[in-house]
């Protein structure tokens, strides 16, 4: 699997958190945001239906395309 950076971030990627309050946690992303200071925020949905918001820094998105 090869690791994304925050940059090419899409709906639907699998995506383990590294960082931050939520390290540890993994789910599906949801929604992307680029703030006006140029950060990227993610939410994050769990399979359990859980959703929480981090950094797009904080978080590895993984995809199945060599």
């Amino acid at each position: 699997m090869k690791i994304k950076s925050p940059e090419e971030l899409t709906n639907g990627d699998q995506c383990t958190v590294t960082g931050g309050t939520h390290k540890g946690k993994s789910g599906t992303v949801r929604d992307i945001h680029t703030s006006k200071t140029g950060h990227i925020t993610i939410t994050v949905e769990q399979e359990n239906g859980v959703r929480f918001k981090t950094l797009g820094k904080n978080a590895a998105v993984q995809s199945d395309k060599p």
